[in-house]
């Protein structure tokens, strides 16, 4: 948004000739979404309907042979005598049919939108026509201009010739902007060039005015400069395409105007109904200067003694690097997780050495010719005693912990 409480007016010759002060629409917040989403619209209602003729495809007497003949039931085209009798016909993929889903002219071709988000619409487009960077991203030249916004004293809405037009666009260091449009100028790509509208140019200043006394005939005839009365700002010309940041030449009265017809954060508007200029989210957008500002700085608090601070792999020395641990791997990380993991390990080692024990055992009486059922009452009796312990432990919350 624009910051500058005090806009120079200019006179015709391009001399400093009062001051003002800015209008409040200018400082409104800038929103490229609700611009995008208007324009969408408010282009769709200049469309013209177009459709196919309703008779296109089906100017042939054709007819289905049916079933029988092994060919599809498509119709055909009667006679004989010429290649073309027996070829299909009226389907939209047969050659000379009609085309699939033809168009018709009562298709839903304008849209509405609401009338506070056309309103919000406009603001943020002539907020963004103050900043320079903006207006220069859209691709306007606009070095030799003075400043932004660019107010003209009323001895302009006078001017009834091109040549002292000219003039004005001259001392006001717009002309460069003007020599781009007309080196812009190329025939169209496509089939619009046979359809009236051959040639294609960039956009160029938009000139404002209060009142017209020969300013529009004055101004129509150069090449990319576009006229509009304050009282009736279009978005279509403030932001061509839905692109922010149209370079706009304003007259004293229109300029003046401005509070009046959009109102302030306080008062609202005189010529649209219940309308304020909305409030921006956040009234400094440079988040970075806020965090590292000295205000927020001093109340953040600082690491605890003995934390450890993530920080990726290549971290600057003294800060200590803490690598995520695997804890089906990791002991100690699990224990952390799941301080009863480590009763369970240890009743699995227990276990472990049980059955080691056991087969131990088996093998040393084999080996010493003790009979087979004996062996496997001693296994019942040392797994009935293993089992017995391993209950005991698990029951008494002594060994839990």
């Amino acid at each position: 948004m624009a910051a500058r409480p005090v806009i120079t007016v200019y006179s015709e010759k391009g001399e400093n000739a009062s001051t003002l002060a800015l209008p409040t629409v200018f400082v409104s917040p800038i929103r490229p979404d609700i611009v995008t989403r208007v324009h969408t619209a408010l282009n769709k209602n200049n469309r013209q309907a177009y459709a196919v003729n309703d008779m296109s495809g089906f100017q042939t007497s054709a007819e289905s042979w049916g079933t029988g003949r092994a060919v599809s039931r498509i119709p055909r085209v009667a006679g004989g005598g010429t290649s073309r009798s027996g070829q299909g016909a009226f389907g939209n993929m047969c050659r000379g049919g009609r085309m699939f889903a033809p168009t018709k002219i009562w298709r839903k071709w304008h849209s509405k939108s609401n009338l506070h988000e056309r309103r919000f619409a406009v603001c943020s487009a002539l907020a963004a026509s103050a900043l320079p960077a903006l207006v220069m991203a859209r691709g306007h030249k606009i070095d030799n201009v003075p400043e932004l916004p660019l107010v003209v004293s009323n001895g302009a809405e006078n001017t009834t010739k091109t040549k002292s037009a000219l003039d004005i666009l001259t001392a006001l260091g717009a002309t460069s902007d003007v020599d781009h449009v007309k080196d812009s100028k190329k025939i169209r790509r496509g089939k619009g060039k046979l359809r009236n509208r051959r040639y294609v140019q960039r956009k160029g200043p938009l000139v404002i005015y209060n009142e017209d006394n020969g300013i529009t005939k004055a101004f129509r005839n150069i090449p990319g400069v576009d006229l509009a009365h304050v009282s009736r700002l279009n978005l279509l010309a403030l932001a061509p395409g839905g692109h922010l940041g149209r370079f706009c030449i304003w007259t004293q009265g229109a300029f003046e105007a401005l509070d009046k017809i959009f109102g302030t954060f306080d008062k609202t508007s005189e010529q649209k109904k219940d309308f304020k200029i909305p409030h921006p989210m956040m009234t400094n957008t440079d988040l970075a200067r806020l965090i590292n500002s000295d205000e927020v700085q001093g109340l953040i608090k600082g690491n605890k003694k003995g934390a450890t601070v993530l920080k990726p792999a290549k971290s600057h020395k003294g800060t200590k690097v803490v690598h995520k641990k695997n804890p089906l791997k990791n002991l100690g990380h699990l224990i952390k997780l799941n301080p009863y993991a480590k009763t369970l390990r240890r009743i699995e080692l227990l276990a472990s050495e049980s059955r080691a024990k056991a087969k131990a055992e088996a093998a040393s009486a084999k080996s010493k010719g003790i009979v087979k059922k004996e062996i496997n009452k001693q296994i019942k009796k040392t797994r009935a005693k293993n089992s017995k312990a391993q209950y005991v432990k698990m029951a008494d919350p002594t060994l839990m912990r």
